[in-house]
């Protein structure tokens, strides 16, 4: 059960001390800002730091050095349209059109290609015309070749120097749709 004292010297204080113990001082002004200002900035380094270990995780953010620097792709150079007299061509109908091969060698003949000969190919499914050279001393001529037809595409095929030939024409169903037929 609680006692009653009597009042002594030491239940009055003066006004304007705000102690209420023997070691306690008293509270300075802002020191509630302090802890907020903790407690903020503590919050911000989380969440930043769980942000960086997310992107790190998820692989967003790679700090490893590439290992090699990333190669621009350069222009390949290709060799001017020329037409060459003394290169002959053999011209080969890859399509169902009949007489393509001789409607190509009047053009390429018209245009100042030597036609070696004309004919069929074995296989008449081709899409695409294209006009094979046997080395890359020829791709100027075959671009020529291919500037009189007017459609198709060039390729290096190095098995066409085997068969005695230099350049060599596919006809496909690009050119026959070009001519009207």
């Amino acid at each position: 059960m609680a006692q009653n004292f009597p009042r002594d010297r030491f239940d009055s204080l003066p006004n304007g001390i705000d102690r209420v113990g023997a070691h306690r001082a008293p509270s300075r002004r802002g020191r509630a800002w302090i802890g907020f200002g903790i407690a903020a900035l503590a919050t911000v380094l989380l969440v930043a730091g769980g942000i960086i270990w997310l992107m790190v995780f998820n692989g967003r953010l790679n700090f490893a050095e590439p290992s090699t620097p990333p190669q621009t792709e350069q222009p390949v150079e290709t060799a001017p349209p020329t037409i060459a007299p003394e290169v002959p061509v053999l011209v080969l109908n890859g399509t169902d059109v009949s007489g393509l091969a001789s409607t190509a060698s009047d053009v390429l003949q018209g245009a100042g290609v030597p036609v070696a000969s004309a004919a069929n190919a074995s296989d008449s499914s081709f899409q695409t015309t294209t006009v094979y050279y046997a080395s890359p001393e020829l791709e100027g001529a075959a671009r020529g070749v291919l500037g009189a037809l007017g459609v198709g595409d060039v390729g290096l095929d190095p098995s066409i120097a085997e068969t005695g030939g230099t350049i060599t024409v596919v006809l496909g169903a690009d050119y026959a749709a070009a001519v009207g037929g």
